[in-house]
């Protein structure tokens, strides 16, 4: 059977579009930072309708499907692992599905699922609108399906996790039928055939009418982020306020078309640059911004001084490219260089001569980062990227005067040039963290990466790790989207010593402090889903068949269990409604 899926499969999508072998198969393989099990094939469908029709190959053939855009993930949620399958691995790529609808002039959009937050808000720029995140992940060619199925955060303060209640996905019931499901809020005909037809044409009504209070964002966040008083953090990924079917689901179903929100653009904006020596004298602009401000800030990211060097020295490369050449080419970058890991593993050259080749030029390269931010390394530990708009820029600017400079922290007014540059640096700190991975292999054994949220309520929330644990890491990178209290803690574990064992050790003391994780990059492979965030697993997935093992959970046909009692529907879904 699974020998003629590949065939069946080529003549679907095409014999180009379909990958085989494990030099082709790479780059579908392994993600950002994890991956590398194997896999049967890789296919990229060209329409909705040939998705649909390589899904249902895939549903008769009985393997596991893993729905994949733009890969880009940090804990792995959308690569296979290395083993405990129990059927072939297909992955489905959806980066060719690139149709974007605007609707309800520009106010909502339809994406398909290879559409990326670059491409998104280069579409919107002209309406003087935005997508849900402008900074961040849009920086590495992210798509937005994938921000949808893991409540990604994004920086956007006023936005909170990307969400929608609308959405057209496919689901394999508890019977063990493969259904399409059109929870769009738009009528698009009765049939599989006669829904992705439509969409594949743009053939969309005129007058789409409103959604009957369904929600195609998260709209209470703005006011949820506000209470300082809360003992529960503002987000995170097993909230359960923001499951609901393809939100949230992780690759648990297979999402052809989405329909968002967009956002007005602020008219004016103006970063300003925040440095102190004291954590809690930013933990308390935090609570008097969220607190008193009339007007939220845009984005306020915080980045430590460690963090800062790392990125400046081993990302300098990247931030040279996007400045050259933009974000939307970064995606095709990562593909040549993967290619070309690829071929240096096959020769036993390994696969980090890539990263050791762009950090000797890097370091060729001239200064990239303005004086004043060089300036600020200097002087203060604590860095923080403050981005108001509109009225808020003023509000902001009497604040900030009538606070500093204080004992322990200054501040400016960044030019456009030198905001830009602020965040840019802060955003490349990803991929420096995994460039030091690959140049340092004998003295780190690996990237321990974590992604937490603190409760609203938290004062202390600058970690400091006791000397049993710090003494076994080399290197820690602290970055976050501060007003929201989500901080990304990276640690380069020296060689030798216990990845699991430091990660397990500072996982306990967090918890002890109320933290909830992941707050933003979601479970993959590296976190264990909570209680409740396996059962909505489950519940939309009964039968295990897509994207099994994330959270760590069973890998197995049916969750293991010989015959799966499903106690009930699929949560928040109204499954019978529009399927076709």
């Amino acid at each position: 059977m699974h020998d003629d899926l590949i065939p069946l499969l080529a003549g679907i999508v095409g014999k180009r579009f379909v990958f085989t072998g494990a030099a082709r198969t790479r780059r579908f393989q392994r993600g950002y930072r994890y991956g590398g099990g194997t896999i049967l094939a890789a296919v990229q469908p060209g329409t909705l309708m040939e998705m649909w029709r390589a899904l249902q190959a895939c549903h008769r053939a009985n393997v596991i499907v893993i729905c994949q855009a733009a890969n880009t993930g940090l804990t792995g949620g959308s690569t296979p692992v290395a083993d405990g399958y129990d059927r072939p691995v297909v992955v489905i790529n959806g980066m060719r599905l690139r149709r974007l609808d605007l609707i309800r002039n520009g106010e909502q959009v339809i994406c398909q699922p290879g559409v990326t937050l670059d491409q998104l808000e280069r579409r919107l720029q002209p309406l003087d609108r935005e997508p849900h995140s402008v900074l961040g992940s849009s920086c590495i060619g992210a798509s937005v399906t994938g921000g949808i199925c893991n409540n990604s955060g994004g920086s956007m303060i006023r936005r909170g996790p990307a969400f929608t209640q609308l959405s057209i996905h496919a689901r394999i019931t508890a019977q063990g039928e493969l259904k399409l499901v059109n929870h769009l809020g738009i009528d698009l005909g009765d049939s599989a055939e006669a829904i992705l037809g439509r969409l594949d044409a743009g053939e969309l009504p005129g007058d789409i009418p409103a959604a009957n209070g369904l929600l195609a964002s998260d709209q209470e966040y703005s006011t949820h982020v506000r209470d300082i008083s809360a003992s529960t953090p503002a987000r995170f990924n097993a909230d359960p306020r923001r499951l609901y079917e393809a939100s949230g689901s992780a690759g648990h179903v297979a999402v052809f078309a989405l329909r968002l929100d967009t956002f007005a653009a602020d008219k004016q904006t103006q970063v300003f640059y925040i440095g102190s020596n004291d954590p809690a004298e930013l933990e308390t602009l935090r609570r008097d911004v969220l607190s008193g401000f009339r007007n939220l800030p845009i984005a306020g990211e915080y980045m430590h001084r460690g963090a800062f060097d790392i990125s400046r020295r081993y990302g300098k490369d990247m931030y040279r490219y996007i400045q050259a050449f933009g974000t939307d080419k970064v995606p095709r970058a990562f593909a040549l260089k993967s290619a070309f890991d690829g071929f240096t593993k096959k020769f036993g050259l390994g696969n980090a001569i890539s990263d050791r080749l762009l950090q000797g030029v890097s370091r060729l390269l001239p200064a990239h980062l303005p004086r004043r931010l060089i300036d600020y390394r200097d002087r203060f530990e604590h860095h923080l990227l403050l981005k108001m708009g509109n009225d808020g820029v003023s509000e902001a600017r009497a604040y900030l005067a009538s606070r500093f400079p204080s004992a322990s922290g200054d501040y400016f007014e960044c030019t456009p040039e030198e905001g830009a540059a602020a965040f840019l640096n802060r955003f490349v700190i990803g991929g420096a963290m995994v460039r030091y991975r690959a140049v340092h292999p004998k003295t780190v054994e690996d990237i321990v990466a974590l992604d937490i949220a603190l409760p609203r309520n938290a004062t202390d929330w600058f970690e400091r790790l006791p000397p049993q644990i710090a003494e076994r890491i080399e290197l820690t990178m602290y970055c976050g989207h501060f007003f929201c209290h989500v901080l990304h803690q990276e640690y380069l574990v020296k060689k030798g010593a216990d990845c699991d064992r430091i990660k397990d050790d500072i996982l306990t003391l967090l918890a002890s402090r109320g933290a909830e994780y992941p707050a933003e990059h979601n479970v993959g492979h590296l976190y264990e889903a909570k209680a409740s965030l396996r059962q909505f697993y489950q519940n939309l997935d009964p039968t295990n068949a897509f994207n099994p093992g994330i959270g760590k959970t069973s890998r197995l046909s049916h969750w293991g269990h010989s015959t799966y009692d499903c106690r009930c529907q699929p949560a928040h879904s109204a499954e019978d409604a529009n399927s076709g």
